[in-house]
C-alpha cells in the first residue's frame, strides 16, 4: 500500500473526532449504559470496521483488505480477553459502575498511544531486520503455551504489580471515590481517590496486553497503516462492549484456549515467514529455507474465524450444561 501523508492525517483527524464525542459523552453524563444503548455502539463500531475494509478493498485490493479485517478480528477478540482483567481489577477496587465507563475510556486511549509506539518501534525494527519475525514467532508461540496453560484469570489470581504497590504506599489516598474525580480535599487535606490507583492498574495492564497483540497483527500485515488502523477499530467499542457482555464474559471459559491457539497458529507463521526470507548465517548457511511455505491471508482468516467460533460455541453450552447441573442439584 501506499499510503500518503494527506490519508494518515485524515484517518487521525476522524478517528479523533470519534474518541472525543466519546469523551464528550462520559464527561456530560457518567452512567452505566444499558443493553439497548451498549448494543447500538457496538453494532455502530462493528459497522465502521466492516466499512473501513470496505473502503481498504475499493482503495487498495481485496489483498490488503483481508488483511485488515484478519487483523481487526484477531486484535477484537484479544480486546474481549482483556476485559475479563478489566472486570477483575473493577472489582478488587470497588469501582462504583456508573464511574466504570471513564475507567476504560481512559483506559483505550492509554492502550491506543502506547500500540501507537509499538507499532511505529515495530515497523522499524521490521524494516531494518527481517529476522526480528523469529524474535515475534517464538514470543507469541511462549505466549500462547502460557495462555493455554493458565486459562482466564480470576480475582484470586491477581496480583498488583510493583507500581500500583508503591502508589499505595507512597501517595496520599482518600478512603472513597469523589465522583470520578482523580484529586479530592479531606479535611483541608488534597488526597488522590482511588481512581488513581484504577488507572494506574488499567494502563500497566494494558502495557502487558500491547506485548502481545503488536507482534499478533504484524504476524498477518506488516503495512503500519493496516496494523494501526486494525488496532484503533478493536479497541473502539470496547468501553461499551464490556457493559454488553456483562455477566456473559464469565461463560466464555475456552476463550483462552481457542486465542492460544491463534496465537499459537500466527507465530508459527511468523517463523515460517522468517524461514523462506532467511539471511541469517547460521541458519541454512544463510540462504532462504525452500520448503517453508507461504499461509495466504484467507487461510489465516478462516483458522482464526473457526477457532474463536469453536471456543465461543463450547463455552457456551459448557456454561449452559453447568448451570443445568447446578438448578437439578439445587432442587434435590
Amino acid at each position: 500500500m501506499d499510503v500518503s501523508g494527506l490519508v494518515w492525517a485524515g484517518t487521525l483527524v476522524a478517528l479523533t473526532a470519534v474518541l472525543l464525542v466519546d469523551l464528550l459523552i462520559i464527561g456530560r453524563r457518567p452512567h452505566e449504559p444499558s443493553v439497548r444503548e451498549s448494543s447500538l455502539w457496538v453494532a455502530f463500531y462493528v459497522g465502521l470496521a466492516l466499512l473501513f475494509g470496505a473502503g481498504v478493498w475499493l482503495t487498495s485490493g481485496a489483498s490488503a483488505a483481508g488483511q485488515f479485517y484478519t487483523g481487526w478480528l484477531t486484535e477484537y477478540s484479544l480486546s474481549v480477553d482483556n476485559l475479563f482483567v478489566f472486570v477483575i481489577i473493577m472489582a478488587r477496587f470497588g469501582v462504583p459502575r456508573q464511574y466504570q465507563q471513564k475507567v476504560l475510556l481512559v483506559g483505550i486511549v492509554l492502550a491506543l498511544v502506547m500500540r501507537g509506539g509499538f507499532i511505529a518501534a515495530g515497523a522499524a525494527l521490521i524494516s531494518q531486520f527481517s529476522w526480528v519475525f523469529y524474535i515475534f514467532g517464538a514470543f507469541l508461540i511462549y505466549t500462547a503455551v502460557n495462555l493455554a496453560r493458565q486459562g482466564e484469570p480470576d480475582e484470586d489470581e491477581f496480583s498488583e504489580n510493583l507500581l500500583i504497590r508503591w502508589s499505595r504506599r507512597a501517595l496520599p489516598i482518600s478512603k472513597g471515590y469523589d465522583d470520578a474525580k482523580l484529586i479530592t480535599h479531606e479535611n483541608g487535606r488534597r488526597l488522590f481517590t482511588p481512581m488513581l490507583i484504577v488507572m494506574i492498574a488499567i494502563g500497566t495492564t494494558d502495557l502487558i496486553f500491547a506485548l502481545d497483540s503488536i507482534p499478533a497483527i504484524f504476524g498477518i500485515t506488516q503495512e503500519p497503516y493496516l496494523v494501526f488502523t486494525a488496532n484503533v477499530f478493536a479497541l473502539m467499542g470496547l468501553r461499551q462492549l464490556y457493559f454488553l457482555l456483562g455477566g456473559l464474559l464469565d461463560r466464555l471459559i475456552y476463550l483462552s484456549y481457542g486465542l492460544a491457539v491463534v496465537l499459537g497458529f500466527i507465530g508459527v507463521k511468523l517463523v515460517l515467514e522468517a524461514l523462506a526470507d532467511n539471511n541469517l548465517p547460521f541458519i541454512n548457511g544463510g540462504e532462504h529455507v525452500g520448503w517453508a511455505p507461504h499461509i495466504p491471508i484467507w487461510l489465516s482468516l478462516l483458522v482464526i474465524i473457526g477457532t474463536l467460533g469453536v471456543a465461543t460455541a463450547a463455552s457456551l453450552i459448557k456454561s449452559a450444561r453447568d448451570r443445568r447441573r447446578e438448578l437439578a442439584d439445587a432442587r434435590r
